[in-house]
């Protein structure tokens, strides 16, 4: 990222770092951080810890850097920016001020759609399942179906979700309830020839791979164990087995009767 700046001084590289990095492409989740909120020490209490040349990449950020530093550096001073960002970012989107950024991005589809088919292409929203960094990347939230989806582009997926917390959307709809849409009760119905395939046919199948793979479980650890249409089925080859000899007893019978009458006839 540093060499988009190498054509640029190092005033304009330290005037314009917040809106460089909106208009970066892969940062598009991103609000603007107003100045206020980080020139305000409290908003930032225990960062310091959590990032690396913290007072650098805070200069960095608020527009004060003035540090002669090598190539070697400045990158490492611009990733604790980033990170510092980010951070600040998901504690400043949980405000009135915040909030209603992230509103409007949200009303323009900067988040892009749900993939669902029955959720009609409603607008998402950026979600993390942790608060903590380094612990999973930033989800999208459909307010309509309650599902999280990943993002389509790479750029997008390798964004931390703790740079916008697990709490953002909650909060966002806690404050503005009206935004919050019906939600989805369509469901999509299996159909064969236009019929509606019955629910007990659907539970059948379950219970037959069900019944599968605990035979399988079973199986493999040794155990074997004997259901009750196992013993139905034995019960039946059983039956057949002791109906086939009465046939042919009958069947010996005719044959006999047959002969004892072409006997008589010949005598």
């Amino acid at each position: 990222m540093m060499e988009d700046f190498n054509s640029e001084t190092d005033s304009d590289y330290t005037s314009y770092w917040r809106d460089w990095f909106i208009s970066s492409r892969g940062n598009e989740y991103f609000c603007e951080i107003d100045e206020e909120y980080l020139t305000d020490r409290f908003n930032l209490t225990g960062l310091n810890t959590e990032v690396p040349y913290y007072q650098y990449a805070l200069d960095l950020v608020t527009d004060v850097f003035d540090l002669d530093a090598d190539d070697d550096l400045r990158e490492q001073i611009e990733k604790s920016a980033r990170h510092l960002y980010g951070l600040v970012h998901a504690r400043y989107i949980v405000t009135t001020r915040g909030l209603a950024k992230m509103v409007e991005k949200w009303k323009k589809n900067d988040f892009g759609k749900c993939p669902r088919v029955m959720c009609d292409g409603n607008p998402l929203l950026p979600t993390g399942q942790h608060d903590l960094p380094n612990m999973s990347t930033v989800r999208l939230y459909c307010s309509r179906c309650e599902d999280i989806y990943n993002p389509k582009s790479s750029r997008h997926a390798s964004i931390d979700g703790a740079y916008f917390g697990s709490s953002f959307t909650s909060m966002l709809f806690q404050v503005y309830p009206a935004l919050l849409p019906e939600k989805s009760t369509r469901r999509y119905e299996p159909r064969i020839y236009g019929f509606r395939v019955h629910a007990s046919a659907a539970l059948a199948r379950w219970q037959d791979r069900y019944r599968e793979e605990t035979r399988a479980r079973l199986r493999d650890a040794g155990v074997e164990v004997k259901y009750v249409e196992d013993d139905e089925d034995e019960e039946l080859e059983d039956e057949e087995d002791e109906e086939e000899p009465g046939i042919d007893t009958a069947q010996a019978r005719v044959e006999g009767d047959a002969a004892s009458s072409r006997m008589d006839l010949g005598r």
